[in-house]
């Protein structure tokens, strides 16, 4: 697939980058992210999900840079349609890698400069290679190194240039949470599997995401783990592939397999919360929600490797002026930090942690990220006790994790193919 963008060349040039020196606080380095304030009072528009543009990181980010900032959450299908559509309706756009390829070919997005993103030399490795430790599996399908810089042709690959098509920012391993209230609970990378999510003991209590570029591939991760079929390649799989897939799908679905199908993170966590589903597809924030609310729900870590996600920051191609400035400013603040600490308590991970690290207590970095036993109860984003002391992060620390990636959220080649018959899937 050959992914195109027409360059936009009103670049504005009037901006200036403010830096800050860093602060040795406690020991541990504390650098202070250099914002360009607009001198024109302004307002940034930002689309995206449920995951990260939550309340709190809002009312935060206004504090610190000192201008209006509005969030449109919804349903990843809902935002990728609005903003390949219509660019003229948000400023800065946030969802996942998966998105890229989309919004590049509907030329909805512009090319970030390196030059303006103050901590670009520390985001580690994950996107610039692909792996955070030589050893680690890439994963198959769209692996956000793959589509980060923008070439001389205007295409995507991972050749280093000055420009990106996205800030890396959040990401993590997506997997299922399960009820261990029903469900008893499994051992990490040995009895946990995606085989689960089409087990006949959890019959008409299981729920998956509504997302094709999502639920694909958890159902695929699921019929493999079952032994129903194989693929050459589930990253990039053929239309006889999907076919066959969707065949097995909506037999399921017709015998009351599924008890229904989420578009959004409260959505999912109140599917267990209420009872009709046990097991579910989900992302890492709907446990820890379910966790804070007292159901005793776990992220599995699948003995057949995780679906990886990363989210992905990206300037639309109307945004220009004062509140480009602005958009850089809040891309930059969310390497500063603080609100790489504050997703750390949603169990998601930054491209800089390093730098969240003196924002979260000893207690809570070696629980998010080394995957140590929790000294002591620990909060949720909500602040509510989430974590039990003594409690282990399933799956381990944030390198094991990702050096188990089965396939990253992928538009493929058959994207279009795949479409109908989700929807197909959706309505049997």
């Amino acid at each position: 697939m050959t992914i195109q963008h027409v360059n936009d060349t009103s670049v504005s040039r009037r901006s200036f980058l403010k830096k800050a020196a860093a602060t040795a606080v406690g020991g541990a380095t504390l650098l202070r992210a250099p914002y360009v304030f607009s001198k024109k009072e302004i307002t940034l528009r930002v689309l995206g999900t449920h995951v990260t543009l939550r309340e709190a990181i809002r009312r935060e980010a206004e504090k610190a840079l000192g201008f209006r900032i509005t969030f449109e959450a919804g349903g990843s299908a809902r935002v990728l349609q609005k903003a390949s559509a219509r660019p003229q309706s948000f400023d800065i756009y946030e969802q996942w890698s998966n998105s890229i390829k989309m919004l590049w070919r509907s030329n909805a997005i512009q090319p970030i400069d390196i030059e303006r993103i103050t901590l670009w030399h520390e985001v580690n490795n994950l996107t610039k290679k692909g792996r955070l430790t030589p050893d680690a599996k890439v994963g198959l399908g769209d692996a956000p190194y793959k589509l980060l810089y923008v070439q001389p042709d205007n295409n995507l690959g991972n050749t280093t240039t000055n420009q990106i098509s996205f800030l890396p920012y959040v990401h993590n391993v997506d997997s299922f949470g399960y009820d261990t209230r029903v469900i008893p609970r499994g051992i990490a990378y040995e009895t946990e599997s995606w085989a689960w999510l089409l087990d006949e003991q959890w019959h008409g209590r299981v729920a998956l995401i509504n997302a094709p570029t999502i639920g694909l591939f958890d159902a695929a991760l699921a019929v493999t783990a079952q032994g129903l079929m194989t693929f050459k390649d589930m990253g990039n799989m053929t239309k006889a592939e999907v076919d066959q897939l969707f065949q097995i799908l909506i037999e399921k679905k017709q015998q009351g397999h599924f008890s229904g199908f989420w578009n959004s993170v409260p959505e999912s966590a109140d599917f267990l919360d209420t009872g009709r589903a046990v097991i579910a597809s989900m992302f890492s924030p709907a446990v820890a929600d379910l966790n804070e609310r007292g159901i005793p729900a776990v992220y599995a870590a699948p003995k057949e490797g995780y679906r990886a996600w990363h989210g992905v920051m990206c300037l639309s191609k109307m945004t220009q002026g004062h509140v480009k400035d602005a958009a850089y400013d809040f891309m930059n603040w969310w390497l500063s930090g603080w609100p790489g600490a504050f997703v750390a308590r949603q169990g998601y991970y930054i491209s800089v942690p390093e730098r969240a690290r003196p924002f979260l207590s000893s207690q809570e970095w070696d629980y998010w990220y080394e995957g140590k036993p929790a000294a002591e109860d620990l909060r949720g984003p909500d602040g509510k006790i989430a974590v039990k002391r003594g409690s282990i992060r399933n799956g381990g620390s944030y390198w094991r994790r990702f050096n188990n990636v089965a396939v990253w959220n992928t538009v493929m080649d058959t994207y279009e193919y795949s479409l109908p018959r989700w929807n197909e899937f959706l309505l049997a």
